[in-house]
């Protein structure tokens, strides 16, 4: 007897679809739509090993298959997942093929599964290995070598079985109050496209499918809050929020996940116009939309029951649920006539076409990988590069070998949770490098290294300010780490879909993280406190910000000689922020974000509408620090920029900016050189500001100069027209390069019709 043609790997894929799914049962269908179980329930450790569960064979007979397991190697405290009961890298591999094993062997039609993990910075697994957050990636300003970095950790997912990473790549950081803003490349939509084609790229790479999060407009919440409403315009919308998304599916992503809030009031698990007819009609998107964790649930409240909600979405474009009790319910949406089976015929062929895309057929066991790339040395690298120097007086740092007595002090310098931010799983005892074990590793033989904690990351005792005051007071120079964190303890409380729950006064210490909002962004009390307390000790105090989102900075002068921001930088995060600080590395950073001089002034992103606002009465409607903005231990200057064309058409609009820079300074630099378009008049809506349409690092020695060279094309010259389209229109145009989007130069260009 013949194999079946969807066996046949010589066959074409959507005939090996349609073969197949002319074979199922609207109960099968339905069992390739869900997604329902949470893959750490799949499994229970034995004394020799682990064993699939009865819930988990129960849950796939429920359908005769299973379309995606979430999480089957997930740990974290709202799993419960730890060392004691969970997966490791040794055990991985195996487990995974027994529950494709049983798929195979237990089921009609034996499809595989799709086994979905979420890869937030690295594996959250463990024995995963931990990125820098994604806000520390956007510092680099290097998407290449987050290519590499997302690469390699694609890699080691595909060692433990895993086919799709739900990785955060299109939020955008418009209010820094909102929890999640360390998932976020930054506030800008063209670096965030850049490192999203990255992400999707190096992925890819590894065979791994990336389903990018959150489609789309959540990071404008209202009031920074999670999972609020939106008001965003069209407009808005297609001028901001969707530009990472564009760049990711032009980049082959395999999915996207349709994000909590609302748009034009429907939740975008509900949108047509956002699934059906911008991403899939309009942009040719092929992949499936999964929901988030628990979305389709809150449709009940549109649609009156699950199967109506199920139904609804289903409609609107959503493919695959997560956690839900809706889709579970299709088959009797499609008995009450609210939804056609061959809606749901066409949602299963997306889910069907990627397994055959990423050849789960041919091979849905592990096999042995190739030798990969050290996560672990990309990690650092990649934290090395994100460190941004804010603030500095040309003399205290890099801290001189001479200076033999270090005091290291608050709540941020001997904690490894406090460095990895949010989504990540328990490490293993000991590993890690805190910012306190990398100081203490680089200073100079024979240098005393002291330690105070000073203060809790949260509230405002000051018990323990004396001690650090009287260490500070005896040093030659005061390294003071300040900041937040989202270390979930293992007792916190979550919401359904693994949010924290975290009440007011922060019981828990978590200042960041999803479901950790904040209405006021300065610094806690007892930080502030201690700040102050060590600065009036006289000694030289440099400040490191260890921190998932830019908190609100005061005027620090006559307080701090130096000011470091380090995003969230990974396990190893401690040992790049002491090179940065002796100077073994130069600090390369640059902001994602603009640092706000408080909450009162939000928002403060940098490409605001051209509104020729004075600002307010009572304080500087400017940041603090501009996007973009980073400094070093040198000097850098830059020429005027030279257009290669003063004029060009819209038809044809090319041409090339260079500009020369120059190191004046006494020590090498890795500059990044920003290319800002800024529309001076014409065009169908009013202009921005601003908007970064390129950057370049270069690497220059003392004394030595560089040609930064870009092209002016139509895509750095597009702007939204009335129809939501991109389109080139005739105008006066400034073409800008600076180090920071608030210190440009500018070359006059028309382009006409």
């Amino acid at each position: 007897m013949s194999e079946p043609l969807y066996r046949d790997p010589a066959a074409p894929a959507p005939e090996r679809v349609r073969d197949l799914l002319g074979r199922m049962t609207l109960t099968e269908k339905v069992g390739q739509l869900n997604q329902r179980m949470y893959g750490w329930q799949a499994y229970e450790r034995t004394g020799s090993g682990h064993r699939l569960t009865d819930a988990f064979r129960t849950e796939v007979a429920a359908y005769d298959g299973m379309g995606a397991l979430y999480g089957l190697q997930r740990a974290d405290p709202w799993s419960g997942v730890t060392f004691a009961d969970g997966i490791t890298a040794a055990d991985a591999a195996g487990v995974a093929d027994a529950v494709q094993r049983h798929m195979a062997e237990r089921t009609r039609l034996g499809i595989p599964v799709l086994l979905v993990e979420e890869v937030p910075h690295g594996h959250q697994a463990l024995d995963g290995t931990v990125l820098p957050v994604n806000l520390a990636v956007g510092s680099t300003w290097d998407p290449d070598l987050y290519e590499e970095a997302a690469a390699a950790a694609a890699a080691e997912l595909r060692a433990r079985g895993g086919h799709l990473a739900l990785v955060s790549a299109l939020d955008l950081v418009r209010d820094p109050r909102w929890g999640r803003a360390e998932e976020c490349f930054g506030e800008d939509p063209y670096l965030a496209a850049r490192f999203t084609e990255a992400l999707v790229r190096g992925m890819r790479r590894s065979g791994v499918g990336v389903v990018l999060k959150h489609f789309a407009g959540q990071g404008s919440s209202i009031g920074g809050r999670n999972s609020a409403a939106t008001e965003l315009g069209a407009r808005e919308l297609h001028e901001i929020h969707l530009a990472a998304a564009r760049a990711g599916v032009r980049e082959g992503a395999a999915g996207v996940m349709a994000a909590y809030n609302e748009f034009d009031g429907l939740p975008c698990a509900a949108s047509r116009y956002l699934l059906t007819e911008l991403l899939r009609e309009r942009w040719g998107f092929d992949g499936i939309v999964m929901a988030d964790g628990g979305a389709l649930d809150r449709l009940t409240r549109l649609a009156g029951d699950p199967a109506g909600a199920g139904a609804l979405a289903l409609a609107a474009g959503t493919d695959l649920s997560l956690w839900d009790d809706c889709f579970p319910r299709l088959g009797e949406a499609v008995e009450r006539g609210l939804v056609a089976e061959e809606t749901v015929d066409t949602a299963v062929e997306r889910v069907l076409a990627l397994k055959f895309r990423l050849g789960l057929f041919e091979r849905p066991y592990v096999e042995k990988p190739e030798q990969a790339s050290d996560v672990r040395e990309l990690s650092e690298r990649v934290a090395r590069e994100s460190i941004v120097l804010l603030e500095h007086d040309g003399v205290t740092l890099p801290i001189s070998p001479s200076l033999r007595r270090i005091a290291v002090v608050g709540p941020g310098a001997d904690s490894v949770p406090g460095q990895i931010g949010d989504y990540t799983a328990p490490q293993r005892p000991g590993s890690g490098v805190t910012v306190l074990d990398g100081i203490r590793a680089g200073a100079a033989p024979g240098s005393e290294v002291t330690y105070a904690r000073g203060c809790e990351l949260v509230g405002g005792d000051l018990s323990g300010v004396p001690e650090a005051v009287a260490l500070a007071a005896s040093a030659d120079v005061a390294v003071l780490v300040l900041g937040g964190s989202s270390a979930r303890e293992a007792d916190a409380r979550f919401e359904a879909n693994g949010a924290a729950v975290v009440s007011s006064g922060n019981p828990v210490g978590m200042t960041c993280g999803e479901g950790v909002d904040l209405a006021d962004l300065r610094l806690p009390d007892g930080q502030s406190a201690l700040l102050d307390a060590v600065a009036a000790t006289g000694v030289p105090v440099v400040v490191v910000l260890v921190q998932g989102r830019p908190h609100a900075l005061p005027d620090l002068t006559g307080k701090a000689k130096g000011v470091l921001c380090a995003w969230y930088p990974g396990p190893w995060g401690g040992r790049a922020v002491a090179d940065v600080l002796f100077g073994t590395a130069s600090p390369a950073g640059r902001l994602p974000v603009s640092v706000p001089r408080s909450a009162a002034q939000l928002p403060v992103f940098y490409n605001a509408k051209d509104h020729g606002y004075r600002g307010y009465v009572d304080q500087s409607a400017t940041a603090r620090h501009s996007f973009g903005h980073g400094l070093s231990y040198s000097t850098v200057e830059y020429a005027a920029p030279r257009l290669a064309h003063a004029t060009v058409t819209a038809g044809e609009p090319g041409t090339t900016c260079s500009v020369t820079v120059t190191n004046s300074g006494t020590r090498p630099v890795r500059e990044t050189v920003q290319l800002y378009v800024r529309r001076v008049s014409g065009g169908t809506s009013w202009p921005r500001v601003r908007e970064l349409r390129g950057f370049v690092r270069l690497d220059l020695e003392p004394g030595g100069s560089a040609e930064a060279v870009f092209a002016v094309d139509a895509e750095a010259l597009a702007s939204v027209t009335r129809d939501l389209d991109l389109a080139v229109e005739p105008g006066e145009f400034s073409i800008e390069t600076g180090p920071s989007s608030d210190r440009t130069r500018g070359a006059a260009l028309t382009v006409t019709r």
